[in-house]
């Protein structure tokens, strides 16, 4: 299984701190950010944002903290320039789909459930000055959210794997991933996508190091008719994949 490698991307705790002053109430005698703090994990991560992406991104108080960085390199796995791109469930942040505008320079649809999570996504892009076409899913994931013609390079997606929601991690729409490993979701958007991906276009899915969900998932892809690839990668302590299914 293939390793991503991508140099050191960071940013140094001191940096951060001259971005968000604040930050630094949250530091110990040794300089060390206090990372079991949301409101730390918070500013440093929109300071990432900022220093690394140039994006300005706004967190929701009850919204998952999703590290820009890991983000970045995921998209980096598969992602072509100037691509049709549709994102499922973009969040709070809108993050990945900000990126795939303004670093990748694609042409982005992206969806979004929970109706407080929409306005947050709405902010951002807007705040951010993109183009990105935000769509209010309503319970849906592809089928009867997006419009019957539209074709895409690629449909990208960082799904829900928990069985249950956990404490302050996901909230209960982000957590609920169904079936045995959390797998429901992902496999219901890869039959989906067979309809709505051009010639030759792709899946991509964001996971975690579970190997139960990721032989779940790719067993479901290949009885679909996609080839899979699996791309694994590492972000500070902690491995993630790159779950790639061709048409």
């Amino acid at each position: 299984m293939p390793a991503w490698k991508d140099g050191k991307l960071g940013l140094p705790i001191g940096e951060a701190v001259k971005i968000f002053p604040e930050l630094g109430k949250y530091l110990d005698e040794r300089g060390k950010l206090d990372f079991s703090n949301r409101e730390a994990r918070i500013l440093y991560n929109r300071a990432v944002a900022r220093a690394l992406f140039g994006l300005d991104i706004e967190y929701n108080p009850r919204g998952l903290v999703t590290p820009p960085i890991s983000r970045y390199i995921f998209l980096k796995t598969f992602l072509r320039e100037g691509e049709k791109v549709l994102e499922i469930g973009t969040g709070h942040t809108a993050m990945m789909a900000l990126m795939a505008e303004k670093l990748f320079s694609c042409r982005v649809t992206a969806t979004e459930l929970d109706n407080e999570f929409f306005e947050y996504a709405k902010a951002n892009i807007k705040r951010n000055n993109a183009k990105v076409n935000l769509v209010k899913s309503n319970g849906g994931i592809i089928k009867n959210v997006v419009s019957e013609g539209e074709r895409f390079d690629v449909i990208f997606s960082a799904p829900p794997y928990y069985e249950r929601p956990t404490k302050g991690v996901l909230t209960e729409r982000e957590g609920v991933g169904g079936g045995k490993y959390g797998e429901s979701f992902s496999n219901r958007l890869l039959t989906e996508a067979l309809d709505y991906l051009k010639s030759g276009g792709r899946v991509a899915l964001f996971l975690p190091d579970k190997e139960a969900l990721l032989q779940a998932i790719s067993k479901h892809a290949e009885k679909l008719g996609y080839s899979v690839k699996d791309i694994k990668f590492r972000v500070g302590t902690r491995w993630r994949h790159s779950l790639i299914a061709l048409k």
